[in-house]
């Protein structure tokens, strides 16, 4: 099916405009899973053979593998996310306040580098339509089979000083539907966002969605609360990043959101979809977030969860992030250039990773060369 989506689905996907088309294939996901012979098809075609289950947050994973925000802001095509296998799914980024991103066109493809460029600005129905959604999708079809994690973003509209606030009432409202939420504070596509990446404005947010655990939660544990951090950041800059995350209650970091960074134009078309401003994400940014793991995997003795995405095209690429310190893995531009073979490419990859290597289970594996230059 791979070989399929190469040959026919990615050509027809280059004729259409990048948000068209990604539009599109959202619906017709979540028309074939809705389906139950086409659902069928789905997960023969799609599901991993293989499992390589991993225990963290508390939550046991069927396997690493999971989707990374953006793909599915508005949580429209749940169940075709399960169906085709995925380990978890990162919906978001999800605002308080409804709202329509930057001007078109805001997405574009460099298909021989492998990179995407987008300046979406966090488009999505808001905080309180997205609980909607989800509470209509629970009623009909019960909670997902995987866990389900939330992208926090902040509304544009909303000031600096009162962005703890906007996260936290997002967190409130899909707090009975998530497992995981992540806070977002470093897309390059709402202005002055990446600010919050300082110390004054991470800790108010953080606190207040504490606040948010300890006012919902009966059981006292809380939901796990991860930060999701800019490759952009000197090493040094990262470091303190992480010190304040994991001294003010951050269970994980997401390594790493896109870059501004641009990487050398293989042909004219993409020299100019390199000019585009906008976050870039892909095989380029493969490397750095790579790199980032291996730091923070160092700084934290192994200790702190990471996940990894950036750049993963192939079972290759997913392993080296685990090599490097990854307890997690997502994907979002290795579906729009290899399609949803991409999961079970993965997943069964490591599996026979795992059983080369001689390892039993996949935290054997991980961060086993995070001193690797």
């Amino acid at each position: 099916m791979g070989v399929l989506y190469r040959w026919f689905g990615r050509p027809l996907l280059r004729l259409q405009d990048s948000e068209r088309a990604h539009l599109r294939s959202l619906k017709l996901l979540r028309f074939l899973s809705n389906n139950p012979l086409s659902r069928t098809m789905l997960k023969m075609a799609y599901k991993p053979r293989k499992s390589v289950e991993v225990e963290v947050f508390g939550q046991r994973y069927k396997h690493p593998f999971g989707l990374a925000a953006g793909m599915d802001k508005n949580a429209v095509s749940l169940r075709g996310w399960e169906t085709t296998g995925l380990g978890f799914i990162e919906i978001g980024g999800v605002t308080q306040h409804k709202q329509d991103g930057n001007t078109k066109p805001r997405m574009f493809r460099a298909d021989k580098t492998q990179a995407l460029v987008n300046r979406m600005g966090f488009n999505n129905q808001g905080s309180q339509q997205i609980s909607e959604n989800l509470l209509k999708h629970f009623k009909k079809y019960g909670s997902p089979s995987v866990p389900l994690w939330v992208n926090l973003g902040k509304s544009k509209a909303t000031p600096l000083e009162d962005a703890h606030t906007d996260y936290a009432t997002t967190m409130k409202l899909l707090w009975p539907f998530t497992d995981v939420f992540v806070v977002n504070v470093s897309s390059p596509n709402t202005p002055n966002l990446r600010e919050l990446q300082k110390d004054e404005g991470l800790i108010k947010i953080l606190d207040a969605c504490h606040q948010v655990n300890t006012e919902l939660d009966t059981e006292g544990s809380g939901k796990p609360i991860l930060v999701k951090v800019a490759p952009d950041l000197t090493d040094e800059q990262l470091e303190h990043f992480v010190h304040t995350s994991r001294s003010n209650g951050a269970s994980g970091i997401v390594l790493s959101n896109t870059t501004l960074v641009r990487p050398q134009g293989k042909n004219s078309k993409e020299v100019k979809v390199f000019e585009e401003t906008g976050g870039l994400s892909g095989r380029p940014l493969f490397d750095r977030s790579t790199e980032m793991i291996r730091i923070v995997n160092r700084l934290t003795d192994g200790e702190w969860p990471i996940v990894g995405v950036g750049g993963i095209m192939s079972a290759d690429d997913a392993w080296e992030k685990i090599n490097a310190g990854a307890t997690l893995l997502q994907a979002y531009s290795g579906f729009v250039f290899e399609g949803p073979s991409l999961t079970k490419t993965v997943v069964n990859g490591l599996h026979r990773k795992l059983r080369d290597h001689g390892y039993s289970t996949l935290i054997d594996a991980v961060g086993k060369d995070a001193d690797s230059p």
